[in-house]
Order: structure tokens, then C-alpha cells, then sequence
């Protein structure tokens, strides 16, 4: 590579599942629309080379409630797909920019990295778009998508959330079709969200190494459901996945408290197993946000004692290597 990866395991650079809705749109009007100009100048400055682009699929039925996002509804029939169609094609025109390639193979990510282009992964947070039908996904990977967090904010056709009580007591049938199917496909999986019965389940059955992409380490019982046991980080590395270090007020105050966050788990898990995944642009009370931060991320954690070797791995070169052993 011509220079350190920097990448970002999961984000909504310029809150990009906006994108392509109307002006009087109700969720435009609460969340202020795409900004995907501001987010491309932002992505250049921090120095960029690969970056998640997040579909939200459960995004039309999502109400917010006082312990956080929940489905208030159900979906109207073909009304999911038809959504993640709008944001799979807003992220294919975004990737046809000047400065941006669409990623789809380690082979396209080299390539960008030697042109110095930004790499677009195109991902998608909930697999609800599937509706029940392995088709579906095989139309996704047609389209670019090279991942799909399972689960999110909806109890689905796939498994239990951690935000809700559980109802399937893991991975469903389906679910582990669309693990397997994934796998064929050489899609990397993400368990973020998921329950730690939902992530056993797919660690028993996945035949590739897999990530939860935004999340942190609990501490005490009153932890925040969306945080992970000891076990459950340690279950996912030993599979060699990884644990994206989340920036998030759920765990953080400050800048600071994200690098201790961050060093809790290189602690638990090894350097090797850590990773970033930022939520940029749909994250909660984030103590990072613009990427123009990173640069300041490798300052900190080298002040901290990590070596050149493990912070160049952290901010991307571990995100590589998982993604050249799943897709390559």
C-alpha cells in the first residue's frame, strides 16, 4: 500500500440513508437531510482510503422513544425493499464522484488506496430489507453490498436485538440460511446489535471470521444493552473477528474517555482484534465527529503506548485484513 489504511468499520458519512428522499419527507424534516458534499470533503481531510456507507434498513418504521430507537410499526408489504433500493442507489451515484471508488474486492481497495481515491464499502444496518427471501440478498451483492449488520433496531426474520426482550432465543433458520448464504458469498457479516445467544449462533454456523462493528466492552450490571460481556468480545476474536471501538455517548464523554475505551479492549482482546467503527452521522451524543479526527486518534493512542505497527492496524489495517480473508 502506498500509505496506512484508515478505515471505518460502520458510518453514515453525510447521513447517506437520506439520500434521494423529498424535501417534505418527515424524517428530512427532524434529521436535516443528506449532506453528502460536506461529508466528502470531511472523509478527504481526515485522509480517508475505506469507509462503510450504512443503509439503515428498518429506517421507515423507527420511532424514538425515551430509552433510545425502537420499531413502532410494522412494515407495509415490499415497503423495506423498496426503501433499501433508494439507498443503494443514492450510494452507487455517490461512488460514481470524482475521488470515490465503489469497493467490492480487496483488488478495488488496493487500487483506490494507489490512486488515493476514497474506497465506498457499501453496507447495509438490518437485513430487514431481505423480507424473508435469500433472492433478495443475491440482488444486494449484485448492487455492491459487501455487508449486512443482521439485525438492528426491529426484531426481525433473522434473530433477537439487544435493545428489546427476545423472541426467536437467537438466530432463526432463516437467519442462519443468510449467514450461510453471506459466507457463499463472500459478504462479511456483522453481529452489531445482535444478542450474545444471536452471535454464538452465528459463530457455531459462519465459516468466516466476522465483526461487530460499533460497540465497547459493558462495566457493571447497570451496563447499556448495546454494550458486550467479556465473553462475548472474546468469542468474537477468538474466530479471528473484530470489535469495532465506538465513539458513542453511550459509553464516552470525551475524546479522552474514547481512548480509554478503546485501550480497554487492545487489553482484553489484542491490538490485533480492535478496530473503529464511528456511527459518523448517526450516532449518539458522539465524542467524534468529523473525520477530520482520525489524524488525532493515531496522536492519542501513540501517547498511550501503542506502537506505530498497532495503531496503523487499528485505524485500518485490521479491518483490512479481515475483509481480504472474507472477500478476497
Amino acid at each position: 500500500m502506498a500509505r496506512s489504511l484508515r478505515a471505518d468499520l460502520h458510518a453514515h458519512p453525510g447521513r447517506c440513508f437520506l439520500a434521494g428522499l423529498p424535501g417534505d419527507d418527515a424524517q428530512v424534516r427532524v434529521m436535516g437531510g443528506s449532506q453528502l458534499d460536506a461529508a466528502q470533503a470531511d472523509l478527504r481531510e481526515g485522509g480517508m482510503g475505506l469507509v462503510s456507507f450504512a443503509t439503515v434498513s428498518d429506517l421507515r418504521v423507527l420511532g424514538l422513544r425515551e430509552s433510545g430507537l425502537y420499531a413502532q410499526r410494522a412494515f407495509e408489504p415490499g415497503e423495506a425493499w423498496a426503501d433499501h433500493v433508494r439507498q443503494v442507489e443514492a450510494l452507487r451515484d455517490f461512488s460514481a464522484r470524482d475521488g470515490v471508488r465503489l469497493v467490492l474486492t480487496p483488488d478495488d481497495l488496493e487500487r483506490a488506496q494507489q490512486e488515493g481515491a476514497l474506497g465506498l464499502l457499501a453496507t447495509c444496518e438490518g437485513a430487514d430489507f431481505l423480507e424473508g427471501s435469500l433472492d433478495k440478498l443475491a440482488c444486494a451483492h449484485a448492487d455492491g453490498v459487501r455487508s449486512i449488520t443482521l439485525v438492528h433496531y426491529r426484531v426481525n426474520e433473522l434473530g433477537d436485538i439487544q435493545t428489546e426482550s427476545p423472541v426467536h432465543g437467537g438466530l432463526t433458520p432463516f437467519g442462519a440460511d443468510v449467514v450461510r448464504e453471506m459466507n457463499r458469498l463472500r459478504m462479511v457479516v456483522d453481529l452489531a446489535h445482535a444478542t450474545w445467544d444471536v452471535t454464538r449462533d452465528v459463530l457455531d454456523r459462519s465459516s468466516h471470521p466476522v465483526m461487530i462493528s460499533h460497540s465497547h466492552l459493558a462495566s457493571g450490571p447497570e451496563s447499556h444493552p448495546r454494550l458486550l460481556s467479556h465473553e462475548h468480545a472474546r468469542a468474537v476474536a477468538r474466530d479471528g473477528g473484530l470489535i469495532g471501538a465506538w465513539p458513542s455517548g453511550v459509553r464516552c464523554e470525551s475524546f479522552d474517555d474514547f481512548l480509554d475505551e478503546i485501550l480497554r479492549l487492545v487489553d482484553l482482546l489484542g491490538a490485533g482484534a480492535v478496530a473503529i467503527g464511528t456511527d459518523m452521522d448517526g450516532n449518539y451524543k458522539p465524542v467524534v465527529t468529523r473525520y477530520a479526527q482520525y489524524p488525532d486518534l493515531a496522536t492519542g493512542l501513540s501517547e498511550r503506548g501503542l506502537s506505530v505497527e498497532e495503531v496503523d492496524g487499528l485505524l485500518g489495517g485490521n479491518f483490512e485484513r479481515l475483509f481480504r480473508e472474507v472477500a478476497g
